[in-house]
């Protein structure tokens, strides 16, 4: 599976939704694109169907990438994240027909009015159907503003999240799913350069708005310590040395097809010499698509669609065809991830406790009046202050680095259960903690992991205990004979940060 020319077959209609019920409007000047998830020139199903709306109606198109300065958890390390990324699209649109306008609030509101001034002079909105954050709040409202049609294109995976209309309670049952109806799908792809080869009329300048809405200026994308600190935002959250963009996303991604897929089944899970991907930032902020980590993949693989197995059967290996590595990946990328996806597409409030399972639910109540013999508030998990060690160092890499280790993000979540009051302040921590400073905070993927140290995507496990009941126990003793984390310890703790 390749990306696919832009003179190919037009983005599919199920990853195409109506987000009102305004009309075309074809004697206004230019087709707008409000660029708020998919973050990218390339492989990019929303911009694609900018791309053909404005071929269909002989009008320029206007690539409109706001940041806003209000949202939860805003802080130089995310916006400095996303802001690089506006970098790589500012050389790449300049290559291309459309006009680009990069847009970063400096207090909260600064862009108050900007989407309708420019959706006045359009002929019909493209966005992106970005199911998680803030982002479906947005689009809703500004859909109904607007006197124009709004469409929402959904670039998010392999698999349209519109294609299924149910909730899957585990991850069995969606990769069984998957292994029924996915291959029809598979060719569905995005163009690689959505504007390669298109002509279109010169964009608008766009004078007017300029003048009140300037453009992000370049010192700003650079994402540089001295620009943020104009900003409105948390600044206690600094930058991590990961850079943001496509560019970077793309250099990552081969850097792992090259060198760690194949050794990724058994080394993604070891902490002092981990084969992790480091993708999920690029996927979350939309600096990659799905799409192009999968042909990475299966272009090393040396792949066909004569390797998918007649049926799966839910199993976790084998349905690819692929190496013992780009199976694991696979499955990571496609049923792990878009499994959060699902959720959050289809069940509005799956970032609630409420949300658990029945039988976790029962038996974490059961056990919420159990002795805890350690406990923590807050304020001493955000600081690394508790007594385990390993713990301690899976949380500043957090703060550090903006990441957790694979295998010891569950063991955070499930000493931060054992160590909370209740189970649900316990969700809460993990939440704020995540969101504040993960890199791929706030993303539905993000979500299944926390909820499933909590039960999701999982069942009873025995024999019952204290705190946890049934849900599935871990512990930082079993985890350090298990894994070698000697390194990872010498790199991340022992330390109490401030």
């Amino acid at each position: 599976m390749r990306p696919s020319s832009a003179d190919s077959r037009p983005v599919p209609a199920v990853r195409i939704r109506l987000a009102n019920d305004a009309p075309v409007r074809p004697e206004r000047g230019y087709v707008l694109y409000w660029m708020v998830a998919a973050r990218r020139a390339r492989s990019n199903f929303a911009l694609q169907r900018a791309v053909e709306l404005a071929r269909e109606l002989g009008r320029p198109l206007v690539v409109f990438e706001p940041l806003r300065a209000g949202y939860a958890w805003a802080s130089d390390r995310l916006h400095a994240f996303v802001l690089q990324g506006m970098a790589d699209n500012t050389r790449a649109f300049a290559r291309t027909p459309a006009g680009y306008f990069p847009y970063a609030e400096t207090a909260t509101g600064d862009g108050s009015g900007l989407l309708d001034a420019l959706a006045a002079e359009a002929a019909v909105v493209v966005t992106d159907d970005a199911p998680f954050f803030f982002l479906p709040r947005m689009v809703a409202a500004a859909a109904t503003r607007l006197d124009v049609r709004v469409e929402a294109v959904d670039g998010n995976g392999i698999h349209p999240i519109h294609a299924v209309d149910r909730v899957f309670p585990t991850a069995f049952a969606y990769r069984a799913h998957l292994q029924k109806v996915l291959a029809r799908h598979l060719d569905d792809v995005p163009a690689a350069d959505p504007l390669a080869g298109v002509r279109l009329p010169p964009a608008p300048a766009l004078e007017a708005i300029l003048a009140r809405w300037p453009r992000a200026s370049a010192g700003l994308l650079s994402g540089s310590a001295e620009s943020l600190a104009s900003l409105a935002i948390d600044h206690r959250v600094v930058p991590v040395e990961a850079r943001g963009g496509a560019e970077a996303g793309h250099a990552r991604l081969a850097a792992f097809v090259g060198r760690d897929l194949g050794g990724y089944a058994d080394g993604r899970d070891d902490p002092d010499e981990p084969r992790t991907s480091g993708l999920s930032p690029y996927l979350h902020f939309g600096h990659l698509s799905a799409h192009e980590v999968f042909a990475a993949v299966m272009s090393h693989e040396g792949w066909t669609r004569r390797q998918l197995a007649a049926s799966g059967g839910g199993k976790r290996e084998g349905w690819w065809g692929v190496g013992r590595g780009a199976e694991a990946f696979l499955d990571q990328l496609v049923t792990w991830r878009e499994l959060g996806f699902n959720a959050s597409a289809h069940q509005a409030d799956f970032d609630r406790y409420e949300t658990l399972p029945a039988w976790a639910q029962a038996t974490l109540a059961a056990h919420a009046g159990d002795p805890r013999p350690h406990r923590y508030e807050r304020e001493a998990f955000e600081r690394a202050a508790t007594h385990d060690p390993l713990w301690n160092a899976a949380q500043t890499e957090l703060v550090r680095d903006g990441r957790i280790h694979t295998y010891l993000r569950m063991l955070w979540g499930k000493k931060i259960l054992e160590w909370s009051p209740t189970p649900e302040s316990a969700l809460e921590t993990m939440i704020f903690l995540n969101n504040k400073y993960a890199l791929d905070g706030r993303d539905p993927n993000s979500y299944s992991g926390i909820f499933w140290c909590l039960g999701r995507y999982d069942r009873p496990w025995g024999p019952e205990r204290e705190i946890f009941g049934t849900v599935r126990y871990m512990s930082s003793e079993n985890s350090a004979r298990k894994l070698r984390v000697k390194a990872y310890l010498a790199r991340y703790g022992p330390s109490l940060l401030s």
